[in-house]
């Protein structure tokens, strides 16, 4: 049973890249809506975690606020999913059309001082596009992590998808990571990082909304041991057909304190920046997985 369903995951995928990106945009973005629109209906493992998660952004919500908004998330959720599948077809003119970046100096500024920069963003909007922005409107390449996916031709299809917009795609498992991710920094590099969910079940406790979760301890102990520069990163859809972004204030490295106090408490910056753009836009964070330790209590047997 595993079996078939890795074969039909795959194949599903592998239709979306292969018709998707034919369609006319208007068709692409009505099939994105409706798509999105029965997911919610159907009332999904995936929707009730969306809108369980969305409870904790927006505590004051009604029942009816919290539909909405987890109606409006899935509607922004396929919307990357259309736009990511459409992605390799874009001229590098229509990606830099597509994307503004507020206070994109932090990020050129940091890549002139050639110490090495590290992107740590959440699962907000459309990470490959503002992937794509970076690597053909600035023509900066960059390397970053994936997590490895079942089946195996399906993860071969994501990484051979990223690195055809011009991107290095190291798998998450291994250990080898972290070492090539200092290497391509203490050379000056772009690194760039999802860093909301902690896929290791190791990574630093912080409060987020107020209450505690993990975070990934990579963009942190990388910016301590190569001295490269931390900056958040936070996406977001407007009403338009451009998204938005924001190039947050450096991460600072504390004065004092062992490195395991240092990446802890930078670590909760991350989070603290990521939990006010998440608030700010609640609909565009694409979270429909177990985050918080008291729900990944509940699956401890």
């Amino acid at each position: 049973m595993s079996t078939v369903k890795d074969k039909v995951a795959d194949g599903l995928y592998g239709l979306g890249w292969a018709t998707v990106k034919k369609l006319p945009d208007p068709v692409a973005k009505a099939l994105g809506r409706k798509i999105a629109d029965t997911a919610w209906k159907r009332r999904g493992k995936g929707v009730l975690r969306l809108e369980a998660n969305l409870a904790r952004v927006v505590p004051d919500a009604t029942p009816e606020r919290l539909a909405e908004l987890s109606k409006a998330g899935m509607r922004s959720y396929m919307r990357y999913w259309m736009e990511s599948f459409r992605l390799p077809t874009w001229s590098a003119e229509r990606a830099a059309n597509s994307f503004a970046l507020k206070d994109a100096h932090h990020l050129k500024d940091g890549l002139a001082s050639d110490r090495g920069v590290i992107l740590a963003l959440p699962h907000m909007g459309n990470w490959d596009l503002a992937g794509v922005w970076v690597t053909r409107a600035l023509g900066v390449p960059f390397t970053t992590v994936a997590e490895r996916l079942k089946p195996e031709s399906l993860y071969d299809r994501f990484v051979a998808y990223r690195e055809s917009l011009g991107m290095e795609v190291l798998p998450h498992t291994g250990g080898a990571a972290f070492g090539t991710l200092a290497r391509r920094l203490r050379s000056g590099g772009l690194v760039c990082l999802v860093a909301d969910r902690d896929l290791s079940a190791s990574g630093v406790e912080v409060s987020f909304f107020g209450e505690p979760t993990r975070m990934p301890a990579g963009p942190a102990m990388l910016a301590l041991q190569t001295g490269a520069i931390l900056l958040p990163v936070t996406l977001w859809y407007d009403d338009s057909d451009v998204m938005q972004g924001q190039v947050h204030t450096p991460v600072e490295v504390p004065e004092s304190g062992t490195r395991a106090e240092k990446a802890s408490l930078m670590t909760q910056a991350l989070a603290d920046t990521f939990a006010g753009a998440i608030a700010d836009h609640p609909e565009d964070w694409h979270m429909l997985q177990r985050l918080w330790l008291a729900d990944l209590e509940e699956r401890t047997p």
